[in-house]
């Protein structure tokens, strides 16, 4: 297959077909840089076409919370209080750029998430 950029529906799905045919390519193995590149061509194409938005910022925060296995007392340290915490987990109250801050530290929750309006 001659690697070119993908443009087109029919060029993305020859793309993987020939993706599928070589994925088992071993390092030093002659297609083990086509299998590369052309991972790199999929995703360039699968990111323009079907961009993923980022997540919405509360939505984030209870799902942290519950992969941590945190309640909402777990975040008033973070926050302040228990009712401040519940005010933003219901978005009766915007997280102030201090709560993101610390939110970020506690959760690990990207600040550009937490930053976004909801």
């Amino acid at each position: 297959m001659i690697l070119k950029i993908l443009k087109t529906k029919e060029d993305y799905e020859a793309a993987l077909i020939r993706l599928e045919a070589i994925f088992d390519s071993k390092k030093g193995d002659d297609s083990a840089d086509e299998l590369e590149l052309l991972s790199l061509l999929i995703e360039n194409y699968e990111n323009q076409q079907y961009p993923i938005d980022l997540p919405d910022p509360i939505e984030a925060i209870k799902f942290r919370m519950d992969q941590l296995g945190y309640k909402q007392k777990d975040l008033a340290k973070a926050l302040g209080q228990k009712s401040r915490v519940s005010e933003v987990l219901n978005k009766k109250r915007k997280l102030s750029i201090e709560m993101i801050r610390k939110l970020h530290e506690t959760l690990g929750i990207p600040s550009e998430v937490l930053i976004r309006d909801y």
